[in-house]
C-alpha cells in the first residue's frame, strides 16, 4: 500500500534487458496488467475498468493480474528476467530509477498529450519523471499525517493534539500514566517502511536521506531524531518490542484504541469506518520539529519496453484506468488522496474535512530519493533502527554503519 512497498532487491535485473525484446506472454490482442494488490476492492476495482476497456473496444482482451506488494517487486523481476515482463504494472514508484537504468521502463513523453499531462496533480507527477522523461503515471498518492485517540487523550487530559515531538513525549508520559493495556506512541520496527516511520522524525528534525550526494542518515539531525525515538522506547511511551510489529499490527492496535497516536496514511480512514466505527478520532499533521514535514509517496502504472502491446496499453491508461469515474472510484474506495484535478474536485473530496490533514502537508512532503540501489538503502536504515531499538547499538554507532553502506552504494 501506499503505500505498500517490497523491500525485494532488483539483482536479477542487472543483464535483464537483453532478454526483454524477444518475447511477451501478450498476444496480438491481449494486454496483460499486473497490479498490487491494496485491499479487498482492488481486484474488483480493475476488473471494472477491464470490463469497461474491452466493452468500448471489441476484440480486445485486458487480463488483471493482483499481486501482494510484499511480492510484487520479486514477481516483477523473475519476469523480467525470464523475458515475460507484462505489458503494464503497477510499481512503487522509486523503483523507476533501477528499471529506467536497465533500459526496462517506456518513456511515455510521445504519447501524452499537454491536456492529458495537465490534467495530473503536478507535485505527483514529479516522482515519476527521470531526466526530463515521463515514464508512468501515478495510480495512487499518499501523504502521511497523525491518527490521534480523542477519548484516550481527553482521559489523559490532553485537551489538543500534539503539534510537536515535544508535546508528543508529554502526552505518552500522560497516557502511560493511566496505567492499563494503552501506549502514547505507536511505533512501527517490522518489515517493509520501518524506515519511513523514522523518516518522519528525521525530516522533521531537518535532516535529510541523502545531502549532496552523499547519505545523510549520521548526521547530527538524524542522531537526535533517532534518539527521540529510542528514549520514548526506553521510557514505556510506545507499545513494547517494537521491532516485533509491522504497519498492520500497529494500525490495528490503534483501532482496537490502545494507541493514542499513530502516524500513517489516509487509508486508515477507511479501515476504521468499517472495522472501528465507534472509534472518536481525529487527524493531525505530523508532529513539527524544527520544521513541519511528511512522506509524499506514490505507487505508478508503467509500461514496459518489451512490451508488443505499447498502444494498446496506453489506450487503457488514457481511456479507461485514469477516466474521471475511474479515479474518483479508485481513490474513494482504496482510500488515497487524489492525484488528477477532477478528482480533487469531487464532493467526495471535497466535503471531507479530514483530508485536510493530509493536502495542507503537500507543501512539506518529502519523497524517497530518486536513486539507484535504492531498495538495499532501506535494508540497511532498517537494520540500524533495529539494533537501536532493541538496545545492540547505540543510535550514532548504528546509522554510521548504516551511512557508510549508503555511500558505498551511490559509489556504484
Amino acid at each position: 500500500m501506499l503505500l505498500k512497498k517490497s523491500g525485494a532487491g532488483l539483482a536479477l535485473l542487472v543483464g535483464a534487458a537483453a532478454l526483454m525484446g524477444s518475447a511477451t506472454i501478450a498476444d496480438a490482442a491481449t494486454l496483460r496488467v499486473v497490479v498490487g494488490f491494496y485491499s479487498a476492492a482492488t481486484q474488483e476495482l480493475f476488473e471494472g475498468m477491464a470490463k469497461d476497456y474491452m466493452a468500448a473496444h471489441p476484440g480486445d482482451e485486458v487480463k488483471i493480474e493482483v499481486v501482494q506488494w510484499d511480492n510484487l517487486q520479486q514477481r516483477l523481476t523473475t519476469d523480467i528476467a525470464g523475458g515475460t515482463a507484462p505489458d503494464i504494472a503497477m510499481i512503487g514508484t522509486r523503483w523507476l530509477v533501477d528499471y529506467v537504468k536497465n533500459d526496462i521502463a517506456e518513456p511515455l513523453d510521445s504519447y501524452i498529450a499537454p491536456e492529458f499531462k495537465g490534467r495530473f496533480i503536478e507535485a505527483f507527477m514529479s516522482p515519476s519523471t527521470l531526466d526530463g522523461k515521463i515514464y508512468g503515471l501515478p495510480v495512487a498518492a499518499s501523504a502521511r499525517a497523525m491518527y490521534y485517540n480523542k477519548d484516550l487523550l481527553a482521559k489523559a487530559g490532553v485537551s489538543e493534539p500534539p503539534a510537536t515531538w515535544d508535546a508528543v513525549v508529554d502526552a505518552a508520559r500522560k497516557v502511560k500514566a493511566l496505567g492499563g493495556n494503552t501506549y502514547g506512541l505507536a511505533l512501527q520496527g517490522k518489515e517493509i517502511e520501518t524506515d519511513a516511520y523514522w523518516y518522519y522524525s528525521l525530516w522533521t528534525h531537518g535532516g535529510d536521506i541523502i545531502v549532496d550526494g552523499k547519505s545523510g542518515v549520521a548526521s547530527p539531525q538524524a542522531i537526535a531524531a533517532l534518539t527521540l525515538y529510542k528514549s520514548m522506547i526506553d521510557e514505556g511511551l510506545t507499545e513494547p518490542d517494537p521491532t516485533g510489529l509491522n504497519r498492520q499490527d500497529i494500525e490495528r492496535l490503534f483501532k482496537q484504541g490502545r494507541i493514542a497516536m499513530i502516524l500513517t496514511g489516509p487509508w486508515l480512514r477507511g479501515q476504521i469506518k468499517t472495522d472501528a466505527p465507534d472509534l472518536n478520532y481525529g487527524i493531525a499533521p505530523i508532529p513539527a520539529g524544527s520544521t513541519k514535514a511528511t512522506y509524499g509517496v506514490t505507487d505508478t502504472l508503467m509500461v514496459f519496453k518489451s512490451s508488443s502491446q505499447k498502444d494498446l496499453a496506453w489506450k487503457f491508461l488514457s481511456e479507461t484506468a485514469f477516466s474521471d469515474k475511474w479515479r474518483i472510484d479508485f481513490s474513494t474506495k482504496e482510500g488515497f488522496l487524489p492525484v488528477m484535478k477532477a478528482e480533487a474536485q469531487a464532493p467526495v473530496f471535497t466535503g471531507d474535512p479530514q483530508l485536510k490533514a493530509f493536502t495542507e502537508m503537500l507543501p512539506y512532503a518529502h519523497f524517497a530519493p530518486p536513486v539507484a540501489n535504492w531498495e538495499q538503502m532501506v535494508d540497511a536504515v532498517i537494520s540500524a533502527l533495529q539494533k537501536t531499538y532493541i538496545g545492540q547499538a547505540k543510535p550514532e554507532d548504528a546509522l554510521k554503519e548504516a551511512a557508510a553502506t549508503i555511500d558505498s552504494l551511490i559509489q556504484q
